[in-house]
């Protein structure tokens, strides 16, 4: 593909109406995510906490997922995707009543509940955008789509946490959750106007375990793509400083919300100057190093942050967090659509998720329980090197991973 073939494919109204679903439901679940954390450290004083929040998500995730990815193979993309919208505004509207003080007095535990339901319905987010993504799009696109698709990912996690942390300021989590609701509403409408054939694959449905086997040994079989699914999971699993930002912002910062929407959305503006980059200069023959190297720029960037001491220093320091993080982003993706049959794109996904976008709740819980035995700075400090341990280890016994060329896959 041409450095310059990405932007015109958003003249395809099947991609800008998929692109749009995309960043309103990101936008719901990120101004969610900075108000929970905010309400829950206000009411509570406890890094743990903070960590629960992942939990409390990740184990309806991990239980959903595999049957998620199979119901988007086997069922139509856009209904499963309003499903998930109309859960994601149902979650918002949940957490909105948990701020009414007769709530609130109950305790915490209403909070964690909601939570919960939104593992279940992010678990149909992804592997339904994956699905469509293929069928809006030719294949010899795969990788400018990626790029866009990434751009969108982190404009909304540029907008979210800012988004979050100014309606906090302004009228506590209510409002927040409030403007969640709108959001995820947006959501459902974009996907109910995309005009695409979202039929499953012709063919016999195969029984729902062994379609989830399927799908798994699809992905244990094929190195490159375990490679980058692991490498991912392990340096998210344990570089997971996002979720301590209230922690940190209190604790060693001494500011405000306002420092939280700004340091929430430092990583995601940095991972979209990559992604606006990477339009132009789609990743190709050294693909696998670009993905180590970025990996080893991530946990670099967690020492760094966990050694400021001032505002703007550890607002760097999350740019390049996260602009490390979004080249791997776009790298990931473009295997996963050039490797993935159509017939497996929802399993794969939800397989990928489990990796990947849990491995973030999973860190967020972690984080939160090194941070209560070390102490909140020693714990980042460790996970950062952590991280660099398993670039290490993934370079030395992963050597398809190493020599992947995007260009072959095609």
């Amino acid at each position: 593909m041409s450095s310059t073939s990405a932007w015109p494919l958003l003249r395809l109204p099947g991609l800008r109406w998929l692109l749009a679903y995309r960043i309103g439901a990101m936008l719901s679940y990120q101004i969610v995510a900075v108000a929970v954390g905010w309400q829950l450290y206000q009411r509570t004083g406890d890094p743990l906490a903070l960590g629960l929040v992942g939990l409390a998500e990740v184990l309806p995730y991990f239980c959903v997922a595999p049957f998620a990815g199979h119901l988007v193979d086997h069922l139509r993309r856009r209904r499963l995707g309003l499903f998930a919208c109309t859960g994601l505004l149902l979650t918002a509207a949940a957490l909105l009543a948990t701020t009414h003080p007769a709530l609130a007095a109950i305790g915490v535990w209403p909070v964690y509940a909601a939570i919960a339901l939104t593992g279940m319905v992010r678990a149909f987010l992804t592997p339904v955008y994956m699905a469509l993504f293929a069928r809006v799009l030719p294949r010899q696109h795969y990788a400018g789509g990626a790029s866009l698709g990434s751009i969108t990912f982190t404009t909304a996690l540029v907008a979210g946490p800012a988004i979050g942390g100014g309606l906090i300021a302004l009228g506590d989590s209510a409002l927040a959750y409030a403007v969640a609701m709108l959001c995820a509403g947006l959501a459902g409408l974009a996907l109910w106007r995309l005009r695409v054939d979202d039929h499953p694959p012709a063919g016999p449905a195969q029984p729902i375990f062994t379609s989830i086997a399927e799908g798994a040994r699809f992905v244990w079989r094929t190195p490159i793509m375990l490679g980058a699914m692991a490498l991912d999971m392990f340096s998210v699993l344990l570089g997971g400083v996002v979720a301590m930002l209230p922690a940190f912002i209190n604790d060693v910062l001494a500011a405000g919300p306002q420092a939280l929407g700004l340091l929430r959305a430092a990583p995601a503006l940095g991972a979209l100057v990559v992604g606006i980059w990477l339009t132009r200069h789609p990743p190709g023959r050294h693909a696998g190093w670009l993905l180590l190297a970025a990996a080893a720029g991530f946990g670099l960037s967690i020492l760094g942050f966990a050694s400021s001491r001032q505002l703007w220093v550890a607002a760097f320091f999350l740019l390049c967090y996260g602009a490390f993080d979004g080249v791997s982003v776009v790298v990931r993706q473009t295997i996963f659509q050039l490797a993935t049959p159509d017939a497996m794109r929802g399993r794969v996904s939800s397989i990928n998720g489990i990796f990947i976008s849990s491995s973030n709740e999973l860190g967020a819980f972690y984080a939160g329980s090194m941070a209560r035995v070390l102490g909140l700075l020693p714990a980042m400090l460790l996970g950062g090197s952590a991280v660099l341990a398993v670039v290490a280890i993934t370079a030395w016994r992963n050597p398809a991973l190493r020599r992947l060329d995007l260009r072959q896959l095609h």
